[in-house]
């Protein structure tokens, strides 16, 4: 199949799969007390422990649907995670209490593994002059994705009840399994590609390759920053608002300028780093994000604030593509799925790291604090990125 037309189709894949995510995830709180009877002075552990532990499952079980992505094909294993987080969405619209979601969201945790699968056959697909376009392609799909999911969520809960949001995201993952059934076909193997030796077909193998070990580790911190922020970012913006009418719409809306940003950024960062390295790009993303956000919490209105978050969403937009690109580059054609979804491991854990630091910075320290801290950890970051890939050697990638 051409490249174009399987960008064209997983790009619709990325986004039916983030905006039926992100319809659902902010609303939890409210399902929980709307619909499945929690009170107001537990929904907190309830909505926490949902929340959590489909990141926990799915970051134990992701590198092993990835192991099974090299050996009986990738697009069999986008199949499985298409049709069984359907199953998942359309359960989680029919239970009627708070432990039967903690069970549909642990077997959510299970089906996980889409978007791993997405990239994978992505970059098997891609020429390599336009892998970094395809890779931002997607990761801005995916940016896209999470600003529509919560309008749309937003919009359903009002007109049909918080349930119809889960009906609709089992729909939507369901057309994709159709796609991945019926249109989209296995990538081709390289014709260079070499046999893998025993040691090399253990997929913890690729973890003992520093390149590799290095951008996982660089992609959970990164990771961790953007959850850091997520669960008060809202609060933030409110207090910044003060009195102002229409607030949740106007925090809405601020909330969203970094992903709309974001969305538009990443293909360009692609194209960047396909001509400039993949490394300088990465090194330049996380060196503007990092400083943005220690900026961001000086201002004390919103219009300077909300400006900010543009510029954030502008510049995180080229970590994750550059980071993509590089594992796919340094990885053989054979094991393209156990090395993305032992990434997508590794950023599942970010996720479930950051509520926890932002939760002890925020309490301890305050909000405000929040910010520089994330960004001085991208501003080392991006020092690492310097020094050990740009300066000592030049990134020729």
């Amino acid at each position: 199949m051409n490249w174009k037309v399987i960008l064209a189709l997983l790009t619709c894949n990325v986004l039916f799969m983030s905006a039926s995510y992100t319809m659902i995830i902010p609303f939890l709180p409210m399902y929980l007390t709307h619909e499945l009877g929690v009170d107001d002075t537990s929904v907190n552990l309830w909505a926490g422990l949902t929340f959590s532990v489909t990141f926990l499952v799915s970051a134990v079980m992701a590198p092993i649907w990835g192991r099974m992505a090299d050996r009986r094909g990738k697009r069999l294993m986008a199949m499985r995670a298409s049709l069984l987080i359907s199953i998942s969405y359309l359960l989680g619209g029919i239970v009627t209490s708070p432990e039967q979601l903690v069970l549909v969201r642990i077997f959510q945790g299970f089906a996980a593994g889409l978007w791993p699968m997405d990239l994978a056959i992505m970059t098997l697909y891609a020429p390599r002059e336009r892998l970094g376009f395809s890779l931002g392609i997607l990761q801005g799909t995916l940016t896209a994705g999470g600003v529509i999911g919560p309008l749309l969520g937003g919009v359903l809960a009002e007109a049909f009840g918080m349930r119809a949001s889960f009906y609709i995201g089992g729909l939507a993952l369901f057309i994709n399994f159709l796609a991945f059934t019926f249109i989209i076909k296995e990538p081709p193997m390289p014709e260079d590609a070499a046999p893998l030796t025993a040691e090399e077909k253990n997929p913890w193998h690729l973890w003992h390759i520093p390149i590799l070990r290095t951008m996982m580790i660089v992609s959970t911190l990164a990771q961790m920053v953007t959850f850091v922020l997520m669960p008060v970012l809202t609060t933030y913006i409110r207090y910044l608002a003060g009195d102002l009418e229409n607030l949740v719409l106007v925090a809405g809306i601020v909330f969203s300028l970094g992903g709309i940003a974001g969305a538009m950024a990443a293909p360009l960062w692609g194209i960047f780093g396909a001509r400039h390295s993949y490394f300088r790009a990465m090194c330049l993303a996380l060196s503007c994000a990092g400083t943005m956000l220690t900026l961001q919490g000086i201002p004390d209105t919103l219009v300077p604030f909300a400006a900010m978050q543009f510029g954030v969403g502008l510049f995180f937009a080229g970590i994750q593509p550059s980071l993509n690109a590089v594992i796919a580059q340094h990885t053989p054609a054979q094991l393209k799925g156990s090395v993305f979804g032992m990434l997508f491991a590794a950023q599942q854990v970010g996720g479930f790291t950051g509520p926890l630091l932002g939760g002890v910075v925020a309490t301890y320290l305050g909000m405000h604090y929040l910010f520089p801290t994330v960004g001085v950890l991208l501003l080392i970051l991006a020092l690492f990125v310097w020094w050990r890939y740009i300066h000592k050697r030049g990134a020729e990638i």
